[in-house]
């Protein structure tokens, strides 16, 4: 059933700590250039629009195409990983990446540029799933929380650094707004070269088919209801025909999409994965924690911006506290983890602190001082630290090595599916929110008839300004008040999960071992 070539040898020969360090440099600049193509996009977007004539809605879908296309593909990617050369794969993501950057930055009109995000969304979901379960494979449970502070700290500085460098770019007469995609082409070229060298994992060839039926019926069924969640309250109403094809039609081809998965041999999602409790409960916390968190974060800036006066760099900067507090707890967390091999206590730990910077974010308003928020946000990051990486750790540890794959892509997947929904639920809350306060306090000509377009507030009178940044700043906190009880569900739900001691084993090794013991009960 399964051959395996190239070293370390089918003997699951450990990587040494410095053959893992090499390795994860070109997992780490190819995971820079995925966090980068999201967040170096949000300060060029106006001027794209601007030149391209697109319209508000294209506005919103430069965003969400690219977000549709790297939710829906990670059960793919993750399953190909499980099946195919995890290095060819992650390669391929990021060939795929380049491509998508090369066709956005030379882009003539708003529909090549969509055409190129759904591309790069594919690469980026490639990326996304295939570096956490790469490092799964390389890296023993018991020693992974040393490496993922190094993740958090990529994850950060692409974090903060996108916007800033969007923001140089398009400021810059000779660059421009296109260099905003061209600039993730050398890395992700370097990403592959750096892999080629470094990255040396068994290639396991199994003789199956993929379920490509499935895979199809999987993402037309999430794509379907992402459309829905992105358009719904904005479009059309939350209760409306619209609602009830979409969400009708979602389900039932997800419907479908479980009724083929039971019948195939090797599922795209293996269904018997669920029976896992460890994986469930996971799962159900990563789509609470994707609510809560992106739902509720993806605003700040706007809140800065609108409410607060701030520019967009600053606005950026300002992000700062909250990333910091994620970088700090999920490196200082996954230190502790790999020392003593304890790790329930920090979901615990994480949850909790999460849930309690949720609160402190919804007593927000226009008059909250910088100092205060920073606090705040640094609250929200420190628990988002403990919490994120280690859901992923706690269900790698609790699995075959067969189903890593599969079992990191689910998470994935699921979180990814929870911020995507949280984004647009709360942002259709937040909409209507700012329409209802504006008709309240300055009546209903004021919202244009009862549309939630974001002012220009360099063109507004004084004391209406001020009324707009109170809304704003009124309507943000109520949205974290929102995304606060998903929070304290993601806490009940991690209380469950049982710890188990942490694999001293790497995934390969692992794996040579079940399949020896297999090939031993014939």
């Amino acid at each position: 059933m399964t051959t395996a070539t190239v070293p370390p040898a089918e003997t699951g020969t450990r990587m040494s700590r410095r053959e893992v360090l090499q390795a994860l440099s070109g997992l780490m600049v190819g995971m820079f250039v995925a966090i980068l193509a999201s967040t170096v996009v949000a300060n060029a977007l106006p001027r794209i629009i601007a030149d391209l004539d697109g319209s508000q809605t294209v506005y919103t879908w430069i965003v969400t195409s690219e977000l549709l296309a790297m939710t829906a593909t990670v059960p793919l990617w993750g399953k190909m990983a499980d099946l195919y050369s995890k290095k060819l794969l992650i390669q391929l993501s990021l060939g795929l990446f380049v491509v998508g950057s090369l066709v956005a930055g030379f882009t003539p009109n708003v529909e090549v540029l969509l055409l190129s995000r759904v591309i790069q969304g594919i690469g980026a979901g490639g990326m996304t799933a295939l570096a956490t379960i790469v490092m799964a494979a390389m890296i023993p449970p018991r020693e992974l929380g040393r490496y993922a502070g190094i993740f958090g700290a990529v994850f950060g500085v692409g974090t903060i650094a996108g916007p800033l460098i969007g923001g140089v770019l398009v400021d810059t007469s000779w660059l421009g707004w296109r260099w905003c995609f061209l600039i993730g082409v050398p890395f992700s070229l370097l990403s592959i070269a750096l892999l080629q060298k470094t990255l040396h994992l068994p290639v396991v060839r199994r003789r199956v088919r993929i379920d490509w039926l499935g895979a199809l019926l999987i993402t037309s069924g999430v794509s379907t209801l992402l459309i829905w969640s992105s358009l719904a309250g904005n479009k059309f109403d939350w209760a409306s025909g619209w609602t009830a094809l979409l969400v009708g039609g979602g389900l039932a081809l997800l419907a479908l999409a479980v009724f083929v998965e039971s019948r195939t041999e090797e599922p795209i999602i293996p269904l018997g994965i669920f029976r896992n409790r460890t994986v469930s409960l996971t799962t159900v916390a990563s789509i609470l924690v994707g609510v809560a968190m992106f739902g509720g974060t993806v605003f700040l800036s706007q809140y800065f911006q609108t409410s607060l006066g701030k520019s967009p760099t600053a606005a950026g900067l300002m992000s700062l506290p909250m990333v910091l507090g994620l970088l700090v707890s999920s490196t200082v967390a996954g230190q502790l983890i790999t020392k003593y091999g304890r790790w329930k206590m920090f979901l615990v730990a994480g949850a909790a602190v999460m849930t309690v910077g949720m609160l402190l974010l919804s007593t927000i308003d226009a008059n909250t001082s910088v100092p205060m928020l920073s606090v705040y946000m640094a609250v929200l990051g420190v628990g988002v630290g403990m919490l994120l990486q280690n859901l992923v750790l706690a269900a790698q540890n609790d699995v075959p090595a067969a189903e890593l794959g599969a079992a990191t892509s689910v998470l994935t997947f699921f979180r990814s599916m929870g911020g995507a929904v949280g984004v647009s639920a709360l942002g259709a809350v937040l909409a209507n929110r700012v329409t209802s306060l504006t008709t309240e306090k300055l009546g209903p000509l004021a919202t244009g008839g009862g549309s939630a377009e974001v002012p220009d507030l360099s063109a507004l009178p004084e004391p209406v300004l001020r009324i707009v940044q109170e809304v704003y700043g009124t309507a943000t906190s109520e949205m974290f008040l929102i995304g606060a009880p998903f929070a304290l569900l993601a806490l009940v739900v991690v209380l469950f999960i049982k710890e188990k001691p942490l694999n001293t084993l790497s995934g390969d090794e692992r794996r040579v071992r079940e399949e020896a013991a297999a090939a031993g009960m014939h």
